[in-house]
């Protein structure tokens, strides 16, 4: 039973966001030079008959890993199974779902650093060898049998490379990292998403929804949404600048795409732990938030937009963060 709930787990996720995901790389905006090189590597794959090698997509959260896994399955025209390193607890989950594979197939694993220890010790075989060693039996009658795979190629996603172990990371012959969106191609984003909501939105609304997009995709289409829900019963469903700017003032979301909880954990920073350094375990005490959640969600946008800085000592709060928060810094003393 066990099984057949992980096999059954790997279908397609119907969620609101599948109708917005584009189907070929043609159709993918953003992530030039990457869509450059996988388009290399597909091509050279079906030229040659084969299954694309294995693929570790990083960076994160929200930049369309998951897309890509399925764009590759879409261009080599073949199925993909889709699952993450939580669902897979024991080896027999994992055998259950490389035996289900058709030759060529793209197997996609999400948060693929958190699989346990021993099923990615079962992958490495898999991985290399397309073959796999099951254990049967018990006691003295326990004896290993080896089950031949065809050709697949593994997506992993992780937004934690340094988590993943090197014999699994090294298995991986394309490893491609995900960056944030620039203004003009999360606009880009907002514009399409419109389109396959058939809403009509002004360019100036375009543009303010991409700036406070944070430079995900993830976000740009959730705040479309939301903006779109406000358009709809505040006037004739056009998204204008003016119904984006209530909508976003609403839900908290400054110009620059910062929310209350950034602004909280910049707060922490200066206020409680005298602008740092200070390690994130302390900040996430103070704040009441998950450490991985501020790892993975916060604070990347942070770091890149020069709000903070990662040291060996901890968190520092930038100039920048200051300014945002109108909070003077003199001599170690800040002052409102």
């Amino acid at each position: 039973m066990k099984d057949e709930r992980v096999i059954s787990s790997l279908a397609l996720k119907e969620d609101e966001e599948k109708t917005l995901r584009p189907q070929t790389l043609k159709e993918y905006v953003g992530q030039t030079d990457l869509k450059e090189m996988l388009n290399i590597y597909i091509k050279a794959a079906k030229k040659r008959n084969e299954a694309i090698d294995h693929i570790l997509f990083y960076g994160p959260p929200g930049l369309g890993k998951t897309t890509l896994a399925q764009i590759v399955s879409n261009e080599m025209e073949v199925s993909i199974k889709i699952t993450s390193g939580p669902a897979i607890e024991r080896s027999g989950d994992l055998a259950a779902i490389l035996t289900s594979l058709e030759p060529g197939d793209v197997l996609f694993i999400d948060e693929i650093h958190r699989l346990p220890r021993v099923v990615e010790e079962v992958l490495y075989a898999a991985m290399e060898d397309y073959a796999i060693d099951i254990l049967i039996g018990r006691d003295a009658e326990t004896r290993s049998i080896r089950i031949d795979l065809p050709p697949f190629t593994l997506v992993g996603a992780t937004t934690r490379l340094g988590e993943l172990s090197a014999p699994l990371r090294e298995r991986f012959g394309v490893t491609l990292r995900l960056d944030f969106y620039n203004l003009n191609e999360i606009a880009d984003i907002i514009r399409r998403t419109a389109r396959v909501y058939d809403n009509k939105i002004n360019p100036e609304a375009v543009i303010d929804l991409a700036k406070r997009s944070r430079g995900t995709p993830r976000i740009a289409n959730r705040l479309f949404r939301r903006v779109r829900d406000f358009a709809e019963i505040m006037s004739d469903g056009i998204i204008t600048y003016e119904i984006t700017q209530t909508a976003l003032k609403k839900l908290g979301i400054d110009e620059s795409g910062l929310d209350l909880t950034d602004k909280t954990y910049l707060r922490a920073i200066i206020e409680k732990f005298a602008g740092g350094p200070v390690g994130v375990e302390a900040i996430s005490a103070a704040i009441f938030e998950d450490v991985n959640t501020i790892e993975d969600v916060y604070e990347p946008f942070l770091l890149q937009e020069g709000y903070i800085q990662r040291t060996a000592r901890g968190r520092i709060a930038l100039e920048k963060s200051y300014q945002l928060l109108k909070i003077k810094y003199l001599k170690g003393i800040f002052e409102k």
